[in-house]
């Protein structure tokens, strides 16, 4: 486990959990905490036995309410010599990650924790968790996080959400594509742990070869996207993971991957 100020990290067997750690400022987003989520994305990468990203935040209050607006100046603050914004460059480490991610949402999700959220592959949220994307409130706009989130929910309700900044229920939110379950809060990480137990049991070559296609031909045309496929599918067969996969069905055992 590693700790610091901002950001926990800790393997739970082949778990890698990435918890923000600010449950008095109800998990918001500095500096710090986007550098730990950055540093914890990098670290499970390089890895080799974890299978899956978990990102959580502390407390029962909030997942990540967003920018830390006590300081507004700092939190719009940009050194104008670089092209790039550190929290962009969060969520496009995330959509390079080979490895899947889950988003544990165990209170509000507001903002730029909205893009945390879809930047995950996979969310479970408690039943009471409000979400929204309340910037407009404060003369901003959620530019990066419609990035990702206008390609998870329906532009009707992107619209309506971003244009207006009012809040919106669990449910609302997983029947928008937002969140693959809702639960009561006491069965969250029960839920979060039988989805981990889904994931690490499978190959992890064809889970890290499929992220990376999944990746490539989301930009690309039907015919740009099955010339694609056909050619990575022949390559994966050709793992040493396909391989056991087919010969552990015909012999009607469980598989042991190798991840090669």
């Amino acid at each position: 486990m590693s700790d610091t100020t901002a950001v926990i990290t800790e393997k739970r067997g082949q778990a890698f959990w990435i918890t923000i750690n600010r449950p008095e400022k109800r998990n918001a987003l500095n500096g710090d905490v986007i550098a730990g989520i950055t540093k914890g994305y990098r670290d499970a990468h390089d890895d080799k036995d974890v299978r899956v990203i978990v990102l959580t935040g502390a407390g029962d209050k909030a997942f990540c309410a967003g920018a830390d607006l006590q300081n507004s100046g700092a939190a719009f603050a940009m050194d104008h010599s670089k092209p790039n914004v550190d929290y962009a460059d969060l969520l496009r480490l995330s959509q390079n990650s080979t490895k899947p991610s889950i988003a544990r949402v165990g209170g509000v999700c507001m903002a730029g924790g909205m893009g945390l959220l879809c930047m995950t592959d996979m969310a479970v949220a408690a039943d009471h968790v409000v979400f929204g994307l309340p910037e407009v409130k404060v003369g901003v706009f959620p530019m990066q996080v419609l990035s990702l989130l206008q390609r998870i929910a329906p532009p009707r309700l992107v619209n309506e959400w971003a244009l207006t900044g009012e809040p919106f229920d669990a449910r609302a939110a997983q029947a928008a594509g937002l969140l693959n379950y809702v639960v009561p809060t006491a069965e969250l990480d029960a839920k979060v742990d039988w989805l981990i137990g889904r994931i690490v049991d499978k190959s992890p070559t064809a889970i890290r070869r499929g992220k990376y296609a999944m990746r490539a031909i989301a930009a690309m045309s039907f015919d740009e996207s099955i010339a694609y496929t056909e050619s990575q599918i022949a390559l994966l067969a050709m793992t040493e993971d396909a391989k056991e996969g087919l010969k552990a069905f015909s012999e009607k055992r469980k598989p042991v991957w190798t991840g090669r």
